[in-house]
């Protein structure tokens, strides 16, 4: 969905979200995410400088009473005290706050210096918390294909083709939803990841047979749909929230609904396989994922210890101390 932020912030937040959209070229759903973030920011403002009384109801506080001047003033005190209002009073995580933290660095950075309208730049010594470190829920090899295996009813080619490419291409949900036909072609799909990115993604036989099965019975879309892949019961493109739906209903019907399971589990279970089963090198899957940072990648490491065992084991010394034993026994 796209935003007029020129009626939703008051300047200069909404300079800097129009910047992203238009300069940085970052999708809707993150501005969004930092318009959300920076409007937290503008009502505690509105708190901490006393434009408001202090038992004003805090989603109601308008933002609009922040000007310029008030940004000028706002100094390291002030972020570490919203840091702290965020994680006490709203009950932010770590991963939460180090996410408000990116967005405020952010801001402020554009302030000082693209636009030189501050003289310093008050969040430039701000630290993030450090966000815990969780591993990927995923499903087994084996639970992968009882999900196949559950898929069933109407529009099961075209179900299948969707959690086919899921499980084995790592794609995001938006990712799948945005396919057009012309993404696809010679084995190959090219998808518009985070900060409209595109990237090429190398299928599979099993996932280009499950496209081409899906394609010859594919409706006839109605006009202004021609190019969507996956097309809807109405034969419109397809949406996020309809394939959430359909993956729940099929995690049920094999027997995985109580598994915190997602079709953004189904990415993390592609990676989980690709990197148990594949050989994969981590910066190959970086690639196939997506992400900008390899660090995001490495999270994948850290789910296979018996893989880690083996690597240990393989070492060519490992057997040394068993080599010396028996020369010395001869």
């Amino acid at each position: 969905m796209e935003y007029n932020y020129y009626e939703l912030a008051p300047s200069p937040m909404c300079d800097f979200l129009e910047y992203l959209i238009s300069i940085k070229g970052k999708s809707p759903k993150t501005v969004h995410e930092y318009f959300l973030d920076l409007r937290t920011f503008h009502r505690y403002l509105c708190l901490r400088y006393k434009l408001v009384p202090s038992n004003s109801i805090f989603e109601e506080i308008d933002i609009f009473l922040i000007n310029l001047d008030i940004i000028k003033k706002v100094n390291l005190f002030d972020l570490h005290a919203f840091i702290s209002f965020i994680d006490k009073e709203r009950d932010n995580s770590n991963r939460t706050k180090a996410r408000k933290v990116a967005c405020l660095k952010s801001f402020y950075r554009y302030l000082y210096n693209i636009m030189n309208i501050i003289s310093e730049n008050p969040a430039d010594r701000l630290e993030a918390p450090r966000p815990s470190k969780r591993l990927p829920i995923y499903l087994s090899l084996e639970q992968s294909k009882a999900l196949l295996e559950a898929i069933d009813g109407q529009h099961k080619l075209r179900n299948f083709a969707i959690i086919m490419i899921f499980l084995n291409c790592g794609v995001r949900l938006s990712e799948i939803v945005s396919i057009d036909l012309n993404n696809y072609k010679n084995e190959t799909l090219t998808v518009i990841g985070k900060g409209n990115k595109e990237r090429t993604i190398y299928l599979n036989s099993a996932c280009i047979k499950s496209i081409e099965e899906y394609l010859d019975v594919r409706d006839i879309p109605i006009a202004g749909h021609e190019q969507a892949m996956f097309l809807s019961n109405r034969r419109t493109r397809i949406s996020q929230r309809a394939i959430q739906h359909l993956v729940e209903k099929y995690l049920v019907a094999a027997g995985l609904g109580d598994n915190k399971f997602s079709p953004h589990k189904l990415r993390h279970t592609a990676a989980t396989l690709m990197y148990q089963y594949g050989n994969v090198d981590i910066v190959a899957l970086q690639d196939i994922l997506g992400h900008e940072s390899v660090a995001t990648t490495q999270i994948y490491t850290h789910i296979n210890d018996e893989r880690l065992k083996q690597a240990i084991k393989s070492n060519p010394l490992s057997t040394y101390m068993d080599d010396i034993k028996n020369d010395d026994s001869k």
